[in-house]
């Protein structure tokens, strides 16, 4: 059977109670290390996408992640919106950055998300071309721009918690990543994430990352164009 173009997983099924936790743009020291922490306290794991910008430059805090029981996933070589890029190049481009996480990190990659959520035919066409399996979100928390915690915590609020797919961020991409999207937000990263596992638990569900959910849930999959 032919896979829907632009299918992506957006979510699981929720009857297994599970809302995976994923964190893009990082490693982040400062950050990462003590969203583990974090995590830890709570019994919970997470997805980490990570660009290989940042991987190279703190190859300690992937180890730290994947020995702390979390998931790796490619979040792009740099931060660069693919859908602006040449499409000739884009498939090169995603099997290289994939080749280059899994030799620094020792573990196989199989989920891709794109920098801005970004994906057209053509991007999504590169990233099943390079083995890799688009994973998108269903809810975020806008941990992107200024805002107070509370308004933060309205998406996790607005529809039942189980089997979403929350993007969070554990770092901030800039020049060193391809891109100038300005100055970071000014927030707590760790209080927001403490903040969403606290939604999580009071739902009744478990923080857990997306190739853990998928042992007991199907993922939920949708096709998923946007120009971010």
């Amino acid at each position: 059977m032919t896979e829907p173009e632009g299918n992506s997983v957006v979510g699981v099924a929720p009857g297994s109670g599970s809302v995976v936790l994923t964190y893009d743009d990082g490693p982040t020291p400062g950050v990462t290390d003590r969203l583990l922490t974090v995590l830890a306290e709570a019994g919970a794991t997470a997805t980490f996408f990570v660009l290989v910008t940042r991987a190279v430059r703190s190859p300690g805090l992937v180890r730290d992640l994947l020995e702390a029981g979390h998931e790796l996933g490619l979040h792009g070589r740099d931060h660069r919106r693919l859908t602006t890029l040449d499409p000739d190049v884009v498939p090169a481009l995603l099997s290289e950055a994939r080749r280059a996480l899994e030799d620094l990190a020792s573990v196989p990659i199989r989920w891709f998300r794109p920098p801005y959520g970004a994906q057209d035919a053509a991007t999504w066409r590169a990233a099943r071309a390079a083995d890799l399996t688009p994973v998108l979100w269903s809810v975020h928390c806008s941990d992107w721009t200024e805002l107070p915690l509370a308004e933060r915590l309205h998406g996790l609020r607005a529809a039942p918690l189980a089997g979403q797919i929350v993007l969070l961020h554990d770092g901030f991409a800039d020049a060193a990543d391809g891109v100038d999207d300005g100055p970071p937000p000014v927030l707590d990263r760790c209080e927001l994430s403490s903040a969403v596992l606290r939604e999580v638990g009071a739902a009744g569900c478990r923080a857990r990352s997306l190739g853990s959910a998928l042992e007991t849930a199907a993922a939920v999959r949708r096709p998923w164009f946007d120009a971010g």
